[in-house]
């Protein structure tokens, strides 16, 4: 290996570990995100979702299936977006 391809290595090799060691906190910050997308989906999913029918458990269809039913029951109750993201949340992972 010549030295201009060794420093080349070297400098990707230093890349991607900045890169890696920056993406880790992004990682947290994503996750506590998530959780706190969860509890609000849990405190809004028999609300909204109780005032026409009878609330689904999370486990009654797949994360796919949460998907389109959500995106679906968005415009028929006019949902606001945060809260249907926060309902998808928790029902996607409430199994």
């Amino acid at each position: 290996m010549t030295t201009l391809s060794r420093s080349l290595v070297i400098r990707l090799l230093a890349i991607l570990l900045l890169a890696l060691s920056a993406a880790t906190p992004l990682a947290a910050e994503s996750e506590q995100q998530e959780r706190e997308m969860f509890k609000l989906g849990a405190k809004l999913w028999p609300v909204y979702c109780a005032q026409c029918h009878n609330a689904r458990p999370g486990s009654e269809f797949s994360p796919a299936q949460w998907n389109v039913i959500m995106m679906h029951m968005r415009t028929q109750a006019n949902l606001p977006a945060n809260d249907a993201r926060a309902m998808t949340e928790y029902l996607k992972h409430s199994h």
